[in-house]
């Protein structure tokens, strides 16, 4: 396509290096995230109200830890310095899991390691949306590229994920997180560009930041992205433990429909960026909503492996929209302050995961794994009511 051609003469080689760095940082993380409730439940022992609990812990840190990250990166220092650091922590808590399985350890140091290595994907995105506005290129589209990096990290990572734990034992898997994420530091600390800010000049008047938590639209449409990511992490969190134990489906299964989602979600995310200017960010988020409701309703009704892998279309429209088109809609409704927008948005996930870490383990240990799908598909509903009613800018 002609807007394929034009993006790409447009790239040079710094955005080469944010693509690159996304999708080595995207494949770490999707090594981790897929098997830890496997993880904690076979390797570590935790029943699962206790597997839940770890999500929502661990949720809370990181909220806490990225928001005052996200402070002090919109407010002084370089950016790019503090997203190598949180990747050097990354690469210790990734070696933490891989030798450890005491519960408590990993709950708390590292739950506390984890919040920080979590912030990297923030900072990097804020850091690309600074550089994006600098040099006057098309926003939109190239954070729709940038994330669709991430997406083709999740159609390799989950699988390899699976592959690596049950053949070769969670040890290997951790350890290959932890080399992918050192090889991403360097890369991170030689190619990325350090964006100075600006400093008012002398004497001339100051204007603050437009949006924030006192934009009703801000509030509202963190609430509602809140909902959205509470049921998309109860189906993550829930799923591998359910198609084993209650469907009898083989383990790796869980790792193909994820992967299967994320190759999916690029052509996704890139055919959203193309149109949104024309539709509009929230009538997109409202077929995102819509997605997701179908896609929840679907996982009540059909167990099948095919039926399972046909649904994931509707789970890939809906976070291919969300997790591009989203994060946009926060900088657009918080003008001047992309970390806070970006660690908003990302907040808004940690918020929903533990709300599902509470939410699913308690119906998963109580109810059975079925009921968690009846939840989500009923949180879906009142997400969509909440996102027609937000600013579109």
């Amino acid at each position: 396509m002609l807007w394929v051609m034009t993006m790409a003469r447009r790239l040079n080689g710094i955005y080469a290096a944010f693509m690159i760095a996304a999708f080595m940082v995207g494949i770490a993380g999707a090594l981790q995230a897929p098997t830890l409730s496997l993880f904690l439940n076979r390797e570590v022992g935790a029943e699962p109200f206790w597997v839940g609990f770890f999500y929502t812990v661990n949720a809370i840190a990181g909220i806490l830890i990225s928001l005052l990250l996200a402070k002090r990166s919109d407010s002084q220092g370089d950016r790019r310095k503090l997203i190598v650091f949180c990747c050097l922590l990354a690469v210790v808590n990734a070696l933490l899991f891989a030798f450890n399985r005491h519960y408590m350890t990993l709950i708390t140091c590292g739950v506390l390691l984890s919040s920080i290595a979590s912030c990297v994907m923030p900072q990097l995105f804020a850091l690309a949306r600074e550089y994006a506005d600098r040099s006057a290129r098309e926003v939109v589209m190239f954070s729709s590229i940038m994330r669709a990096q991430l997406s083709l990290a999740w159609v390799i990572g989950p699988p390899l994920a699976f592959m690596l734990a049950l053949n070769y034992g969670f040890t290997t898997m951790f350890i290959t997180a932890a080399g992918i994420f050192a090889v991403s530091l360097v890369l991170i600390a030689l190619w990325l560009p350090s964006v100075p800010r600006v400093e008012p000049l002398s004497g001339a008047a100051i204007a603050l930041p437009t949006g924030g938590w006192q934009d009703k639209n801000v509030r509202l449409l963190f609430i509602a992205s809140t909902l959205m990511w509470t049921s998309n992490t109860m189906y993550f969190i829930d799923m591998p433990i359910w198609i084993s134990q209650d469907l009898g489906l083989p383990d790796k299964l869980a790792g193909l429909l994820m992967g299967t989602c994320a190759g999916l979600e690029i052509p996704v995310m890139i055919i959203a960026g193309y149109y949104v200017k024309r539709f509009g960010k929230r009538r997109m988020m409202i077929l995102a909503t819509l997605s997701s409701f179908i896609f929840y309703c679907g996982l009540i009704f059909f167990h099948s492996q095919q039926g399972l892998l046909v649904l994931q279309f509707f789970n890939a429209v809906f976070i291919g929209i969300v997790a591009g088109i989203g994060m946009l809609w926060f900088q657009d409704l918080m003008p001047g302050r992309a970390g806070a927008a970006t660690t908003l948005f990302s907040n808004s996930i940690s918020t929903g995961v533990i709300l599902a870490g509470m939410i699913q383990g308690v119906l998963a240990q109580y109810a059975g794994h079925a009921v968690v799908y009846w939840a989500i598909a009923a949180i879906s509903i009142v997400t969509l009511t909440m996102i027609s009613r937000v600013k579109d800018v």
